[in-house]
Formats: structure tokens, sequence, C-alpha cells
């Protein structure tokens, strides 16, 4: 299938692929030559036309199988769709390329634990389709009726479940102009929850719940030095219980001890999209990373961190970022000057959520060390 159509599915493609990878499990055994063709599938219902018999153009490079790929899997609960096309693919995220639809359940689009995904080939590319045929036993039934959660995810949510409650960016304006914590009911200097507070600026009107922060580090873009916005950690939550100037409110819940100083901001909602689909940009990104959730200068998988390129640079959620080691620069034996090494591939992030100017990016593998300030670009397929 091509990749344009591909991206119109969002949330639904990301899941079809899933249940595609799945599949192939059942067995782990390498590949013994050529891949079995795959046996003849019902005709796909209308809205599940956009997936043609060959899933991607033959002008691109065939996706590269991993080494001693299984021929089927079968979706386990805990699995993410990275997790699976990891299994089949050097490289997870183009698990779009090999997937195929097929009219055997009710959404295609969507896989779920005890599926099971088939490896085949087709005109000499490898392809990834729920199993239907008898040779393969199904751990649930064909057709059923699961909630939606129920769903395998593109990548592990505990991963960032912390993020949803960790440092947002807020600009210079909203800090200034932002209610703030005035003191203590009962005159203390810290507080956690359940302590009763004084709040100024707060608007007469509704909303009466907010998130209390406190202004962090900048975040500065390397490229020009200007200011992208501040970080804003997470102090905890707040409830008005009575409006004025200053206003009584109720520190309802607490991650870290409050402060006289904090801020209020509007409660940002603990939504986002999970079920993207993993796919390159169509274009140079030549972004860094600029912080690391938790405050390390080393990164590790399933680390967050954020970049200076948001959705004002092309970036949107899904987008696969190859993360590029900076090169050293070393003597030359029979030179005066230093030598400028290459940048070195040190791992892959997936973005999940962008601003204008700045993006944050869950870390999917790392393959030597990464740091702050190293940089971020689009992914050349692995081709060894």
């Amino acid at each position: 299938m091509d990749r344009q159509a591909l991206s119109k599915f969002g949330v639904t493609g990301l899941a079809m692929l899933l249940a595609g990878l799945v599949a192939a499990c059942a067995s782990s055994t390498p590949m013994p030559g050529p891949l079995p063709a795959p046996a003849a599938e019902p005709a796909a219902e209308p809205m599940q036309t956009m997936a043609a018999a060959e899933p991607y153009s033959s002008a691109q490079p065939a996706p590269v199988l991993r080494p001693g790929a299984p021929l089927a899997y079968v979706v386990k609960r805990g699995d993410t769709l990275w997790d699976i096309a990891n299994h089949f693919l050097l490289d997870p995220w183009q698990w779009p390329e090999i997937w195929y639809v097929n009219g055997q359940v009710r959404n295609p689009h969507l896989i779920y634990p005890g599926d099971v995904l088939q490896l085949s080939e087709v005109d000499g590319r490898p392809r990834l389709g729920l199993a239907g045929g008898s040779d393969l036993e199904r751990v649930s039934p064909q057709v059923r009726e699961l909630p939606l959660e129920s769903a395998i995810p593109t990548i592990p949510i505990d991963a960032i479940r912390d993020f949803l409650r960790g440092p947002r960016l807020v600009t210079p304006e909203e800090l200034k102009t932002a209610p703030y914590l005035l003191s203590f009911v009962d005159d203390h200097l810290i507080g956690g929850e359940g302590a009763l507070i004084y709040v100024r600026r707060l608007p007469p009107q509704e909303p009466w719940s907010y998130a209390l922060v406190r202004p962090g580090e900048p975040y500065k873009d390397p490229d020009d030095g200007s200011i992208i916005g501040y970080e804003a950690i997470p102090i905890g939550e707040v409830e008005v219980k009575l409006p004025g100037e200053p206003a009584t409110a109720l520190l309802s819940q607490s991650y870290r001890e409050a402060r006289v100083g904090d801020r209020l901001l509007p409660v940002e909602p603990e939504a986002f999209q999970a079920d993207f689909y993993p796919h390159a940009p169509d274009h140079a990104i030549g972004g860094r990373i600029i912080a690391v959730f938790d405050g390390l200068s080393q990164i590790s998988q399933f680390q967050i961190v954020a970049i200076n390129r948001g959705s004002q640079h092309g970036l949107e959620p899904g987008h696969v970022l190859q993360i590029m080691q900076a090169g050293a620069r070393v003597a030359d034996p029979y030179g005066k000057k230093k030598i400028q090494l290459p940048d070195q591939p040190a791992g892959q992030l997936l973005v999940f959520k962008t601003t204008p100017r700045l993006s944050y990016g869950l870390v999917m593998s790392v393959t030597r060390p990464a740091h702050l300030l190293d940089k971020v670009e689009k992914p050349l397929p692995t081709r060894y």
C-alpha cells in the first residue's frame, strides 16, 4: 500500500499493522528459503480497500527481514506493535510497508491478544497478514467484539504514563500572567496534599481546578540561542474553594512539596493519541535533543526527550527519528589539524506529542551512548 494512503489511517493503520505482525510469532523457526505464498483470502469490505494485494510501491526498497524471522507469531497480552515488528524487521518502524489488510475480522486495523500473524512472500517482497488458514490454530474467535482498549498499542503506554504528570512547555508570557501561590492558610512555608492555600490572580469564573507547577530550566534552541519556552515542573493539583483576591484553594493532590510562588496553570488533558503508526518524515529534520525527562544527561531506552523541532517544522505524532551521536574531533597523525569524525547512529525515538517549536519523543532503542544535544534526523533504512 502506498504510504500516503496509510497515513490517512492514523490510529487504525497502526493497530492493523500490529495485528499482522503478531501472527508471525507462533513459530520462532528461522525461514527456510522462500516464504510460502499466502492462501486465498476473502475480499475486503469497502472500508478496507485502501490496501491492495501489494501493500507498498514496487519503487521503494523492500524492508529487510531480521535474520531468523519467524513465519508466524501469536499476539500476547503486553505486546506492542513496535515489539512485534521487531521480531520480523531490522527496522520496526517500517512495518506499514509489509502489512496486508484482509477481511477475516470485523475490524482488520486492530489486533488483539490471541491473533495470529503470518509472514509470506508476494512478488519477492515480505508480507504480514492476519492468519486465517486451517493450518494455524487460532487462540481466539475469528470474529469477536472487543473494546478498543483491548487492542495492542503501538508503544508501551506505561513508559509515558509518568510523562503525563511530567514537565510541560510553558511560554514566558504564560508564566508572567499565571496565578500563583501567595501563602498557606496555616502559615507554613511548604505544604502537601490536603493543605489550604491562598492564591492571587485567579479569574472569578471557572475553571475551578488547576495544575500547580514550578518554573524550571528554559528550553533553549541550540541553533539560534532563542528561548522556546520553560519547563513547568508539576507540583500537584489545586481545587478552588472560595473565589476572591486572594482566593482560597485546596491542594488536592501533590507530587512534590508546594512552595510560595508556585504557579497555577490550566489542567492539560491526560489523553493523547497512542495508536498512531510509525513512519519516517519525508524531509530532513536537523534537530537536536534539548532536554531529557528526569534530568539525566545520558539517554536510555523508554526515556522521554524533548527536541527543538515541532509542528511548524513538519513533525507529527508517529514520526520516527534517528538519534545521531556526535562525532569526536581527533588528531591527525600526519597533519596539524584535528579531524571531525562523522556522527554515528545511536538509536531511534518515536515522536508522540508536538507543539509548534518543540516535540516530545519516546526513545525506542539505544545502540550506543546518546546525550543531550545529539542530533535527530530522518532515519535511513538498515541494509545490513
